[in-house]
């Protein structure tokens, strides 16, 4: 079950840290999109996404550019590192933020699969494949490796 939003607030942000966000309440509705307007804002085969309503969406350092994918939507990310944040549906007032931008991702768990149409085919295939970890696909570079990303435990 997904844990109280109030107790802790959730918390996330992009990955550079220009933008940062705390959610207020409870989500509304969490789920994982196929379509291809998903695909393509996001350069990935879905995006999970959980909704809350506007004012529950706390912007405490900088905020996300928009682009007006259609007529009905603004999709929102870090214009300093280009992570995409959000998904708003103008006529509903509501900010869909992505589940992955969250500082711990598995806080909410989509409940439903959205756009099935798009759906790539190569999908089941692809998460059935062998796995490794990141350390075992970098090996020895993986020391030398410093990242650039934003630790939200040293804000």
């Amino acid at each position: 079950m997904d844990r109280a939003l109030m107790d802790p607030a959730l918390t996330g942000g992009c990955q550079c840290g220009a933008v940062r966000y705390t959610l207020l309440a409870q989500h509304r509705t969490a789920d994982v999109c196929h379509c291809r307007m998903c695909q393509r804002s996001s350069g990935a085969p879905f995006v999970a996404f959980a909704q809350f309503r506007a004012e529950d969406v706390r912007w405490d350092r900088g905020a996300p550019k928009l682009f007006r994918s259609s007529n009905l939507v603004d999709r929102g990310f870090c214009a300093a590192c280009g992570t995409t944040l959000t998904y708003q549906f103008l006529p509903h007032g509501t900010v869909s933020i992505t589940l992955a931008s969250l500082d711990d991702p598995n806080a909410i768990t989509p409940q439903a699969q959205m756009g099935m149409e798009s759906r790539l085919a190569w999908l089941d295939a692809a998460l059935a494949l062998p796995g490794q970890t990141t350390e075992a696909s970098f090996g020895d570079d993986l020391a030398q490796m410093v990242s650039n990303q934003f630790d939200p435990g040293r804000s």
